[in-house]
């Protein structure tokens, strides 16, 4: 559908000879031209612009999938894999980059957008890089979805199926085996976002979509299904492998903890005090991710200089997130010793750090009709991201056990949440590299501590290194 736009071309040379005629109304609805993939069998339509789900009275779509199934298996085929590969070696050869003088293969592959996709690209980029994350999926079994007839074939998905027939964790699985394996240049998600449209019905379509709603949708997803087990993996196996890694996680969102919670889940701590008879409420909160204000007082700079003031730090937003604040009158306090709502002051603690902490800056923002951009420069750390001082007993944390060091970041590229672009910067091995859909490019440092990042993901620092603090 998207991939050079070939089949496409097909579709908009056949509409020239068909408006030079009248045709009549029974003629118009059946003239639907469609094209399918000879990889996933899924069948796409250019005049409805979406997938093709029923089949027609003498099932030409089926005989089709069956013709290229056999195709796949015939002698043909096999000329064809041995000639990909030939091509495939020589695309790998020329992603040969020099390190400290001696030359290497760059092994990352990227990819493909499949129509303002970006957006997904950038966040399973980033996640493909933080190493316990990816590993844990990376060694789940593979879940076989076809049985019966069609037995050793490859499988395609239709919407009919229901959406007990499509696994987000299998698919994710599948995705994150294809990127670093260095045998591909990009990689098409197709079925992944697929079941994602089946799954997340507000990602249907082809337009932007905020990449931060999409990651918080994806780990929801992904952990709820890793909870209830998937496509044959029952719930006591996924469970079992979740023991290990959540030992000693008490951060469960709703039920049991899965690699999700493990990995990104914290605790916040969320203190509410009434002004006028001096009643305290804690609640504890879990999260995946904090969502942090830039300080308004920045929200006017554009530029990485200090011409205008003093340039705004991820030090800013966390204090402007943790300070002491006054609720305003729209958020007044239910009061339950003064029996009513009152003026009160609220103030989060960290009571739990997370092995990944995931920072969101709140870039886009609501005015009386539009959603404008805050496009101020965050200066962040690349290493030692001091988190003690958030936290609700510092005193019983280790000397190192607060320190964060960079693995990814997500930038939007533009001005508005539904146009611009997504792209990401991510850590691998030592090396940092830009992820731009199928483009990805080694990169250094000093590159990535410019961007105006929109989500930060920084893992908990291991072994002991260096003094460097935020």
């Amino acid at each position: 559908r998207y991939v050079n736009g070939h089949a496409k071309k097909h579709y908009e040379d056949a509409q020239i000879p068909m408006t030079n005629h009248k045709k009549t109304e029974k003629q118009e609805k059946v003239q639907h031209t469609v094209c399918m993939d000879c990889s996933s069998y899924s069948t796409y339509c250019y005049r409805c612009d979406d997938f093709v789900v029923n089949d027609t009275k003498l099932g030409l779509v089926q005989k089709v999938r069956e013709h290229l199934q056999n195709l796949e298996n015939s002698a043909f085929t096999s000329d064809r894999h041995r000639k990909r590969k030939l091509l495939e070696n020589s695309s790998l050869n020329s992603k040969l980059l020099k390190v400290n003088g001696s030359t290497t293969a760059l092994c990352a592959t990227g990819l493909r957008n499949l129509g303002n996709t970006c957006f997904m690209n950038a966040i399973l980029q980033s996640l493909s890089n933080i190493q316990q994350f990816c590993c844990y999926f990376k060694e789940l079994p593979a879940v076989e979805l076809r049985n019966g007839k069609t037995a050793g074939r490859r499988t395609y998905h239709t919407r009919s199926q229901g959406d007990n027939n499509v696994s987000l964790v299998e698919e994710f699985r599948k995705t994150l085996c294809a990127l670093w394996q260095g045998s591909q240049t990009a990689f098409s998600p197709e079925s992944l976002f697929y079941v994602v449209w089946k799954i997340m019905p507000n990602f249907r379509g082809y337009q932007q979509q905020d990449a931060h709603e999409f990651m918080r949708y994806l780990l929801d997803h992904l952990h709820l299904e890793l909870q209830g087990g998937f496509n044959g993996v029952s719930r006591s196996v996924i469970l079992q492998e979740n023991a290990s890694l959540s030992a000693n996680n008490k951060c469960c969102i709703n039920g049991a903890s899965t690699v999700v919670t493990a990995i990104f889940g914290g605790i916040l701590q969320n203190e509410v005090n009434c002004l006028i008879c001096g009643t305290e409420s804690r609640k504890f909160d879990p999260f995946l991710d904090l969502s942090l204000d830039i300080p308004s007082q920045f929200r006017n700079k554009r530029t990485k200089n200090q011409e205008n003031g003093p340039m705004c730090t991820l030090r800013d937003c966390l204090r402007s997130f943790t300070d002491l604040e006054e609720l305003d009158e729209t958020e007044l306090y239910m009061c339950h010793k003064c029996k009513k709502k009152q003026k009160s002051t609220k103030k989060f603690w960290i009571q739990k750090l997370p092995k990944v902490l995931c920072l969101h800056l709140k870039r886009f923002h609501w005015t009386a009709y539009l959603r404008n951009k805050v496009d101020t420069y965050v200066e962040f750390p690349l290493r030692g991201l001091d988190m003690k001082c958030y936290l609700l007993e510092p005193e019983n944390s280790g000397p190192e056990s607060c320190l964060y060091d960079l693995a990814a970041v997500v930038v939007h590229h533009g001005s508005g949440v539904g146009s611009g672009h997504y792209t990401a910067y991510a850590a691998h091995e030592g090396r940092w590299f830009h992820f731009n859909d199928s483009t990805v490019t080694l990169t250094d440092e000093e590159t990535v501590v410019k961007a105006k990042a929109y989500i930060l993901f920084y893992v908990e620092r291991q072994a002991k290194s260096g003094s460097e603090k935020l």
